[in-house]
């Protein structure tokens, strides 16, 4: 298999047909072996029943179905782990992202030796104020925090080298941190301007309220960035910090006490609050490394944990697709 384009689907009723026809037509033009996996996310309209009538037809497609809504991270992660393509190309399911536009960055990846070509949505045709706006300024933070300068992480549109994009892990909202948290295994990554289309059919599930999630996901991205191999270095400068004032007063009465003879008595406020400086760092690094390796080993043990797929459809691929 060459090509696994991996889209998810939550409330697209309307723009299944359209998208299917539009990116089989490329698909079947370019690439002589490909699939698409549709994740249908916990959907509450018609759109798995549209999925499964194109399984009927197209034996090159399989559809994932989820229990419930499980997030867009939760499905590109379940997508990836069903892929059987070489390249995997991900896009939205809303036909803002244009199909013709995977030709050209599949080819950067297979012929140019990049593993990451993301799109760019120079010209966006999305409400500027409470759309654009809150995502170029969470463009700038990321880039600026990561490292890895991309003038448009939220734009789904990207095509990875199978083999690099399956070793990175996906939790949380992930999916939008993806070229950063490749670039961590030396991923080589070149950004490519794309088409964005007006939607047609219904509303952006982005917005300016959920900007808090890109920076509480941010600090955690950071954290596996800079942190993964060695996380004591994190929790051990918080750990300290917190110890120090408690060290410097206990060892400043210490002396006073047993090196001058000093009454110290009425000095307990300050002897409780050096002996609970001291306890909260140490409570610190001990908590923040027992937390980290218990997630770390759920992951591990269950790398689909963050999703509960109900069925997969696809047709057998031993027969000649029908249209």
């Amino acid at each position: 298999m060459n090509i696994s384009v991996i889209i998810p689907i939550f409330n697209e009723e309307g723009s299944i047909p359209l998208l299917y026809d539009g990116l089989s037509e490329v698909l079947t033009r370019h690439y002589q072996s490909y699939e698409v996996i549709f994740i249908d996310d916990g959907s509450q309209d018609n759109s798995f029943s549209l999925l499964r009538e194109i399984t009927n037809r197209d034996n090159r497609v399989k559809v994932i179905k989820f229990r419930r809504n499980f997030g867009q991270s939760s499905a590109i992660a379940a997508g990836i782990t069903h892929s059987c393509g070489k390249i995997v190309v991900l896009m939205d399911g809303d036909l803002q992202n244009d199909p013709n536009d995977i030709p050209s960055l599949v080819r950067l990846v297979e012929e140019e030796g990049y593993d990451i070509a993301s799109g760019w949505r120079k010209r966006r045709r999305d409400n500027f104020l409470f759309v654009t706006l809150p995502s170029r300024i969470a463009n700038r933070i990321i880039s600026l925090v990561t490292g890895v300068k991309l003038n448009d992480y939220g734009c789904t549109l990207k095509a990875y080298r199978a083999e690099v994009l399956r070793r990175v892990p996906l939790y949380g909202e992930w999916h939008r941190f993806l070229p950063a948290l490749a670039s961590w295994m030396g991923a080589r990554i070149i950004e490519k301007p794309v088409n964005h289309l007006p939607r047609r059919y219904g509303k952006s599930k982005y917005n300016i309220f959920k900007t808090y999630r890109v920076i509480l996901d941010l600090i955690t991205v950071k954290y596996f960035l800079n942190y993964y191999s060695s996380p004591m270095y994190l929790f051990g400068k918080i750990g300290l910090l917190l110890m120090l004032p408690g060290l410097i007063i206990g060892t400043y009465f210490t002396i006073k006490r047993f090196v001058f003879s000093a009454d110290i008595g009425h000095k307990i406020p300050s002897l409780i609050f050096s002996a609970f400086s001291v306890l909260s760092g140490i409570i610190v690094i001990m908590f923040g490394l027992l937390a980290e390796i218990f997630i770390r080993l759920e992951h591990k043990e269950n790398p689909d944990s963050s999703f509960v797929i109900e069925k997969i459809i696809q047709q057998p691929q031993n027969g000649s697709n029908r249209r």
